[in-house]
């Protein structure tokens, strides 16, 4: 093994012979040694300057070896130290070793058992720095990967809501009655949702299945849906299907399967009065009851063909009447411990058309 011509190396010891013969020795090997008699004037040099190894005695006046491998190795863990000692003092040149020094070598020693311990240990602190690099340049490869993907992800999160939007633009001209509901009523579920403090991930399948709610009544008949008249008993029950047939669109599709569980209970009631499977309380999932109090809401204070939108003030009056039948009397809580301002703002922010992606900025 060749030695490194560039390896600094610190040697300590207090008797001068030892120090000399010791730098000597590894001068002629092409290593460049600073020699010093005990262990402060080793530590001072030693955070002056560089070095890679330390060859120090152990028992030297005012600080020993033992102290001075401690000051090392709470400064670097990269250094190693060689301890140089006499035969009695081997149990404290172990014990060394256990708190952190690379080796040790007894006096009196042989000069080719010293090149072998340094060159091991500079090989010691060869692989250990290299492996250190290679860690670095894999956590940053690992890291760039990673933001890759994740900006992977946000393209395609972005065309899944793209071909959602198309959705709702598709319900919006098949039930002209409601153009606009599918951005409205999502904005507000969202808004309620982040006041209620729902975490990220659960607000994007909230806003799909709020914004997708009434996908099922695709499959509703046009003489049903656009019906100008109330309508009979038994329309009434295959509009109620809009629920499972908009259930059935979605839950094949994997990133749409928890908002497919909102579109199927969207019209549930707190009280288990509601269609289709007369889920009660904390059975209905928790954006559906969301959106059952923005349903409302939205119902209210929009225009319809056969009203003018109502106040706020009376949407508010009718939501908090009928929590705990109609809705979740925590979402109505929260909802209505916002201010009335807000609403309004938010009404007329959110436009048609309207994208998902601007959830983010409510």
């Amino acid at each position: 093994m060749s030695a490194d011509p560039a390896a600094k190396i610190l040697v300590v010891d207090d008797e001068e012979a030892i120090r000399e013969v010791v730098s000597t020795l590894l001068e002629t090997r092409g290593y460049q040694c600073t020699v010093v008699s005990n262990g402060r004037l080793a530590l001072e040099t030693f955070l002056g300057d560089s070095h890679d190894l330390v060859i120090s005695d152990i028992v030297m006046p005012e600080m020993d070896g033992l102290r001075l491998l401690e000051r090392l190795r709470e400064t670097t863990q990269d250094v190693p130290v060689i301890m140089v000692t006499a035969l009695h003092d081997i149990s404290t040149a172990l014990d060394a070793v256990r708190r952190g020094a690379y080796d040790y070598i007894l006096k009196p020693f042989e000069k080719e058992q010293l090149y072998l311990s340094v060159q091991r240990a500079l090989e010691h602190r060869r692989l250990l720095l290299e492996n250190r690099r290679y860690q670095r340049n894999l956590e940053r490869l690992v890291e760039e990967r990673t933001q890759q993907l994740r900006e992977a992800l946000r393209e395609l999160e972005n065309s899944y809501d793209y071909t959602l939007e198309a959705l709702g633009s598709a319900l919006d001209l098949k039930d002209a009655e409601t153009e606009g509901h599918c951005q409205r009523v999502t904005a507000f579920t969202i808004s309620i949702a982040k006041a209620m403090g729902v975490d990220e991930l659960q607000l994007r399948h909230i806003a799909r299945g709020a914004f997708l709610h009434d996908i099922g009544k695709m499959g509703i008949p046009d003489s049903i849906l656009r019906k100008p008249g109330p309508l009979t008993e038994e329309e009434r029950a295959i509009m109620r299907q809009h629920c499972e047939i908009g259930y059935q669109m979605l839950q094949r599709i994997p990133f749409l399967n928890e908002a497919a569980q909102i579109v199927l209970a969207h019209q549930e009631r707190y009280d288990g009065r509601g269609y289709p499977r007369g889920l009660k309380g904390e059975e209905i999932p928790l954006g559906a009851r969301i959106f059952a109090v923005a349903d409302t809401l939205d119902a209210m204070i929009s225009d319809r063909p056969y009203r003018k939108a109502l106040p706020l003030e009376v949407a508010k009056e009718e939501i908090r009447a009928h929590a705990g039948t109609q809705f979740d009397p925590k979402v109505v809580e929260v909802f209505l411990s916002m201010p009335d301002s807000y609403w309004q703002e938010l009404r007329e922010k959110v436009t048609n058309p309207f994208r998902l992606s601007d959830l983010k900025k409510l």
